[in-house]
């Protein structure tokens, strides 16, 4: 039998999921959780931003249509997982995982790209989680900062703050297993949901009007407003690491499951910041919306203390992929006997080393930017759909192909997203450097 045949056998009597063994699994409520806290970070803020550059009526369907087409991504990823799972008789699969299977077993002529492609994913996985982690720590620092500096004038360099923000970060990061970093992110959650909360009370507490506010963007706005949504709402790097843990993983993909539930509480979230931030600070608005809150009110600085140490207790489940990447490379040359102190020693070190960079260069969000744009548009749009096109190759694309001429569009709007995004992160890049 070929490959190809191999790739599109379906064994009815193999269940991925009877088949896997999950020493600690998570609940589908800790699921939940762990999905909204990988796609609520720092972007949230950044909306009102995004809204500014698109317009409050294209910036509210955009924010929807945007995220619709990522979470439409996800369900290609993680189904397509699925189906290879179940043709190839393994219990769970990676995201790279996932891509040297499909891609070995696919086409003839997309078989050489197997091995490339995969370490492809590991890498831009890795550089991406690296840098959200810098500017995790960053984020953090600035944020204890602006608070110390306009409560008591004390002025501090930024760099003094993310040391200290490191010796709490060291045993959040410390936590191994997806069901103990359960009460972390819900932790986070609720912190950030606060600070968007108090936020949103400023916002909503004054009067403003729709009049002077643009309805519609600039055609040269638009790839700014779709790159900033994006990098903003995608979370693609712990799909499948938190899916692989579920008790029950089919009720991710299901009609009124986890990634549905997710992502409507959070489009709803992203949508109302976006729309009511713009609506009220119109050109005025901040890159954090938070910095248009007023500076003498404690409410409003609470926002920057909730969101900061939300942030800070975010670097839980936003470290676990990039160790699971690291630890799967080099944990089998390590004695078995030694693991745990590996384990330790492995994340302290690549924390040092994180904390290292974000002081060395505590304005490295403009490089985050253009691996967020180049990294969100590959591994959360044009892999996805690679993959679905892979595994129904040839025939399996239904009526009149509709299916293959759907994913055409996606890929077009992936590479719009990766060279509009590219580009204008390396004009921000060379603006800074001029």
């Amino acid at each position: 039998m070929s490959s190809v045949e191999s790739l599109h056998r379906e064994d009815d009597d193999y269940h991925p999921f009877k088949n896997r063994q999950v020493e600690k699994p998570n609940s589908t409520f800790g699921t939940l959780i762990h999905m909204v806290k990988g796609s609520l970070g720092t972007g949230i803020m950044a909306m009102p931003l995004a809204f500014k550059n698109g317009g409050l009526a294209f910036g509210a369907l955009g924010t929807v249509a945007i995220c619709v087409i990522y979470t439409h991504c996800v369900h290609l990823l993680a189904g397509t997982s699925q189906k290879a799972c179940k043709r190839n008789r393994v219990p769970m699969l990676g995201y790279s995982e996932t891509v040297e299977i499909v891609f070995s077993n696919g086409p003839t002529k997309a078989r050489f790209l197997s091995k490339f492609t995969t370490g492809f994913v590991d890498i831009m996985i890795l550089i991406q989680s690296v840098l959200t982690c810098c500017l995790f720590l960053i984020f953090i620092a600035k944020s204890i900062h602006d608070v110390v500096y306009n409560q008591l004038g004390v002025e501090w360099d930024v760099r003094y703050y993310i040391l200290m923000v490191v010796v709490p970060v060291i045993f959040i990061t410390q936590i191994r297993e997806l069901k103990y970093l359960v009460p972390i992110s819900l932790i986070a959650n609720a912190l950030l949901i606060c600070s968007i909360g108090i936020t949103l009370y400023f916002i909503l507490s004054e009067p403003f009007t729709l009049e002077d506010k643009n309805l519609w963007p600039q055609w040269s706005t638009v790839p700014s407003f779709a790159s900033a949504v994006l990098f903003a709402i995608q979370g693609i790097r712990y799909v499948l690491p938190v899916e692989n843990k579920m008790k029950h993983p089919q009720l991710f993909l299901s009609s009124c499951g986890v990634l549905n539930i997710a992502m409507t509480f959070l489009i709803s979230l992203y949508t109302l910041t976006g729309f009511f931030g713009y609506a009220q600070y119109g050109e005025n608005t901040e890159g954090s919306v938070t910095l248009n809150l007023p500076a003498n009110n404690p409410w409003a600085e609470s926002t920057r203390v909730l969101s900061g140490v939300g942030i800070m207790f975010s670097l839980g489940l936003s470290y676990y992929v990039p160790m699971e990447i690291l630890w799967n490379h080099v944990g089998h040359k390590i004695s078995k006997r030694w693991h745990n102190w590996g384990q330790i020693i492995a994340r302290f070190t690549v924390l040092m080393l994180l904390a290292v960079v974000a002081i060395a260069a505590p304005e490295i969000s403009p490089f985050v930017g253009l691996v967020g744009s180049f990294g969100s548009s590959m591994l959360a749009i044009l892999i996805p759909v690679a993959l679905d096109v892979l595994i129904r190759w040839p025939h399996d694309f239904g009526w009149l192909k509709w299916l293959l001429w759907k994913n055409g569009l996606l890929v077009f709007f992936g590479l719009f997203i990766l060279v509009a995004g590219t580009y204008f992160s390396i004009k921000d890049i060379v603006a800074i450097y001029q």
